[in-house]
């Protein structure tokens, strides 16, 4: 059992500025001298940087489709070693979530038995935020909603309006805060621009004096310090000596990636070398593995068709072998060329004999079962991923083979997908590691016997 503040912050739905709120709640309470951890519900990985920047620490997602509930507990318990205060920014609206609200924020607050506070962005309407409020409290009476957040008010009369409604319903009210067009975050295809190409530093500062003033800190306080003790088993992390070097793509064009998902790899004894597509003149030396992750290589297709030593450097290495996995954008980056939004055609890396074409229309989102059809770097045959799927792009194939036997868990709607030959296997599909260690060993495995055939020659 263990004792560990909590709170979670959700919303009524996409867009009414619960990432806003999350992170000046958190640069607020790390002002104050708390030690806080930030998580975030879902498989979003923009989100995370925003937490990253006003926390100072690393943030991990829970999701219960992507690693299971029991991995789920393990991944907030060991990241809360020496914080003193967690908050956990929901996904969506609070009770969304895939098939069944599998990974809801509601379910994943009944899960760490944690206390809800519902961001309502009150915008245009009065009392109507109370009857919200209203409906989201009693929706589901197993949830602890603790009260509400509201955003985007006009004025001292707006305010009044809706705790006066807020008050004859009893939902408690922690905050009320302003409009302010210099908090607005801005977006893109895939949602949130990334931290990485924005000046979000200069605006959490104002974000976070804003949430000083306006939101009653000592009450969040109180309310995360009232959560009951946790109880979840924790496995002790065995300590293996490096036995291959893996070299993953992090840059502003590939950084979907989550911490927990990559030190799995390490557990099983790889070591992590980082190196940029967009600015490394060539790929670390005496790597046994290479992984690229998702991100936006339609934004910098110019770039990375201009290095063209690295594409030079991958195609050679997978050529001659070396285990290669690589996710969404990273499929994308692997393939012969990309087109972007304006129908302009890059030259990416040659090693997938397809073209990736951005399309105006989403082309995929939600949580996704696969199952592996013949052996790859990743697994044998029957094989099964959890795993999530979120792009605009569509792979124009010449001849590539699928080797996913995919299912959308919503619809249920059955598909194949990806690409995998010999040393190769890539897909539009986003897995973690924590919640397909299978994977992650015949990855690390596929490493470690390539290793041994480079030395013996």
């Amino acid at each position: 059992m263990k004792k560990i503040p909590r709170i979670v912050i959700a919303a009524t739905q996409s867009g009414s500025g619960k990432t806003t709120i999350t992170s000046g709640i958190l640069a607020a309470l790390k002002a104050r001298g708390f030690d806080v951890q930030a998580f975030k519900v879902g498989p979003d990985y923009i989100d995370t940087g925003y937490h990253e920047t006003a926390s100072g620490r690393p943030t991990h997602n829970l999701d219960s489709w992507l690693v299971g509930r029991e991995r789920l507990g393990e991944i907030f318990f060991n990241a809360l070693s020496a914080p003193t205060i967690a908050v956990i920014e929901g996904a969506m609206g609070l009770y969304d979530g895939g098939v069944q609200n599998i990974s809801s924020t509601a379910e994943i607050a009944k899960i760490l038995r944690a206390p809800v506070v519902l961001v309502i962005d009150a915008k245009s309407m009065g009392a109507s935020a109370a009857a919200i409020a209203l409906g989201f409290r009693d929706f589901d009476k197993d949830l602890n909603f603790a009260g509400v957040i509201l955003n985007r008010l006009g004025s001292d009369s707006h305010a009044k309006m809706i705790l006066d409604a807020l008050e004859k319903i009893g939902v408690k009210c922690f905050g009320a805060v302003r409009r302010n067009a210099e908090f607005s975050l801005p977006e893109r295809h895939l949602g949130l621009v990334p931290t990485s190409e924005n000046n979000f530093s200069a605006t959490i500062k104002k974000i976070s004096a804003a949430v000083t003033e306006q939101i009653d800190l000592d009450a969040l306080i109180e309310l995360a310090e009232s959560a009951p003790p946790l109880d979840f088993k924790v496995s002790a992390a065995e300590k293996v000596s490096k036995a291959c070097r893996i070299a993953v793509a992090r840059d502003a064009a590939f950084n979907f990636y989550y911490g927990e998902s990559l030190r799995v790899l390490e557990n099983l004894g790889a070591e992590i070398i980082f190196f940029s597509p967009l600015e490394s003149t060539s790929l670390p030396e005496n790597i046994d593995g290479l992984i690229i992750g998702g991100g936006f290589p339609e934004i910098f297709a110019g770039e990375l068709e201009r290095n063209k030593k690295i594409r030079t450097d991958i195609r050679l290495a997978a050529e001659s072998g070396l285990p290669v996995f690589a996710e969404c954008g990273g499929f994308m980056y692997l393939m012969n060329s990309i087109s972007d939004f304006s129908g302009e055609i890059f030259e990416m890396c040659g090693v997938i004999p397809a073209r990736a074409a951005m399309t105006e229309k989403l082309q995929m989102v939600g949580y996704v079962e696969a199952e592996i059809l013949r052996d790859c770097v990743i697994g044998r045959a029957g094989d099964k991923l959890h795993a999530h799927e979120f792009h605009f792009s569509i792979a124009e194939s010449s001849g590539a083979e699928n080797f996913l036997d995919c299912t959308r868990l919503r619809t249920g709607r059955n598909y194949r997908a990806g690409f995998a030959e010999k040393n190769i296997a890539a897909s539009y599909l986003h897995i973690h590691f924590a919640g397909c260690p299978d994977a992650a060993r015949n990855f690390v495995n596929a490493c470690k016997n390539f290793k041994l055939q480079r030395s013996a020659f």
